[in-house]
């Protein structure tokens, strides 16, 4: 291993802001794949730098990463127009209260605002999660997307309005959502549709993403009624595939049910709460999505 003072420094300064880069790039891409994939290459491309030359190392890296995970997103941005079903995002697991919060929604990296941000084109998505999300100037953002500074403040506006449209209300917190996520969890295991339908918004989504490799429900299924119906009949189809075990644990900063059958890792079902009832189920089945993911103890 190379053991030169300017190699040891190169990685000393990637590894102390490695968790920002990471925030910054799978809130650009939505994969923790592509994610980690980006981080290699980036600290590549960071390894040749003269350090001489870098007055701020922090924007300079993720200037490296914002780039590379744009060239990632356009290249993806194809494949998930043909993406067969709703795409969802790859689970992350985070603490309780870990996520770093947008500062015009509150928000943490949920679910529900990643989605708000794939309406976003690529440009506006990074320039949004550079400046709200992290913070960071307007001239760092502009060098780091090749635009002007008068255009990225144009489009860091465009993005704010865009996503104020849809996200004006923050979700619960994982322990704001504990007591409604626990009465979900035993009305649906007990089969009990009125209480289910109690616990759940009128006008509740449930999406489901197993991109086509698995079976799951290839559109929104909106209404009480409905999900509440679909929920408890998914879990008795698990119950007959084999051992079903459901695990709570929160990811994308969401509490969240984590099944497997047998053993064997099933799904992710983040569970989103707002003004103390569900409004929102995003069940990744997807086993390309899940290979990152660990059962929680």
């Amino acid at each position: 291993m190379d053991q030169r003072p300017e190699a040891v420094t190169h990685e000393a300064t990637f590894t102390e802001n490695r968790r920002l880069l990471f925030s910054i790039a799978y809130e650009i891409l939505g994969s923790v794949v592509d994610t980690e994939d980006v981080l290699h290459d980036s600290y590549l491309r960071w390894r040749d730098v003269d350090l001489t030359l870098i007055d701020n190392p922090r924007a300079y890296l993720a200037q490296i990463v914002t780039r590379q995970a744009l060239g990632v997103l356009r290249s993806a941005a194809c494949r998930r127009e043909e993406y067969i079903g709703p795409w969802l995002p790859e689970p992350l697991a985070t603490e309780a209260d870990d996520g770093v919060e947008h500062v015009l929604t509150g928000e943490a990296v949920t679910t529900a605002m990643l989605l708000v941000l794939e309406k976003l084109t690529p440009v506006q998505r990074a320039v949004f999660v550079l400046r709200e999300v992290f913070a960071f100037d307007y001239s760092e953002i502009a060098t780091a997307v090749d635009k002007s500074e008068a255009a990225v403040r144009q489009l860091n506006q465009r993005a704010r309005d865009r996503v104020h449209a849809q996200r004006h209300t923050a979700i619960a917190t994982p322990a704001e959502a504990r007591s409604v996520v626990e009465r979900f969890a035993i009305a649906a295991a007990t089969g009990n549709v009125q209480a289910l339908m109690d616990v759940l918004a009128p006008e509740v989504v449930f999406l489901g993403d197993g991109g086509g490799v698995v079976n799951a429900v290839r559109r929104p299924v909106l209404g009480q009624d409905k999900v509440a119906r679909l929920v408890i009949g998914l879990l008795a189809k698990g119950q007959r595939m084999g051992t079903m075990g459901m695990h709570f644990g929160v990811y994308n900063a969401m509490p969240s049910i984590v099944a497997t059958v047998d053993g064997m890792l099933d799904q992710v079902t983040s569970i989103e709460v707002t003004d103390g009832v569900v409004t929102a189920l995003y069940s990744v089945r997807n086993p390309d999505k899940l290979r990152t993911v660990r059962v929680p103890t």
